[in-house]
């Protein structure tokens, strides 16, 4: 839907986004994840981007999360691999180890978010506006949304704004904003990340996510 109108006066677009479950996990917390309460403005760019992504030419800006589904935990234990597989053959018998994960059960969201092109770009706003609302409404994507994880799949659709928000407010101190510098869009070889937070507060389900270039977004430096 696009109705309403972002930060920076563009048309949003309205996602509705569902699942089983759901980890959204600080970066540092790569042996025993702990969910947050809710997504992390990286994490929903991300649901953007794998239905909708021209680095080249604009980046998602997430302007607000809702939660629709009540916050609900639950814990269970998985065999992983402690290994990546590069030049040689590993062997998961050897390699095996348990791993705790704190995650979020039967989670359902509203992600907005608008459009914002890069300086070099040259067609119209309206132009990526339309692109994407149909890949959203013929369900089309370049790889199929994760919640979180790769495992814990994520469905989506066009919202229709039927769907209240739930009653809960949450101070949830600072959470991570995202793991990249937005526009810094230079494709290279090894990953160049940018950690910024920012104070997550959820009144009444929903959470009001700033601009990236908002001072209310603390930055750090780029890590080579």
């Amino acid at each position: 839907m696009t109705g309403a109108t972002g930060a920076a006066g563009t048309a949003e677009i309205a996602l509705e986004c569902w699942g089983d479950f759901a980890c959204w996990s600080a970066p540092y917390g790569k042996v025993e994840r702990l969910s947050y309460p809710f997504p992390t403005p990286s994490a929903v760019r991300g649901i953007y981007a794998a239905i909708y992504n021209k680095p080249m030419e604009f980046y998602w800006q997430v302007t607000r999360i809702e939660v629709l589904n009540p916050i609900r935990y639950i814990s269970f234990k998985c065999n992983e691999v402690k290994k990546k597989v590069k030049d040689k053959v590993i062997y998961a018998d050897e390699e095996r180890t348990q791993r705790q994960t704190v995650a979020l059960r039967d989670v359902r969201y509203r992600f907005s978010a608008v459009i914002c092109p890069r300086e070099s770009f040259r067609g119209t706003l309206t132009q990526l506006n339309e692109q994407a609302l149909r890949r959203i409404r013929g369900g089309k994507a370049f790889y199929q949304p994760s919640l979180g994880l790769r495992q814990f799949v994520g469905y989506f659709e066009e919202s229709n704004h039927e769907r209240p928000p739930i009653c809960e407010d949450m101070d949830a101190g600072l959470m991570v904003y995202d793991i990249f510098d937005l526009h810094d869009f230079e494709v290279r070889k090894k990953a160049r990340p940018q950690l910024s937070l920012y104070h997550a507060v959820m009144k009444q389900g929903v959470i009001e996510v700033p601009p990236y270039d908002s001072p209310e977004v603390l930055k750090g430096e780029a890590l080579c």
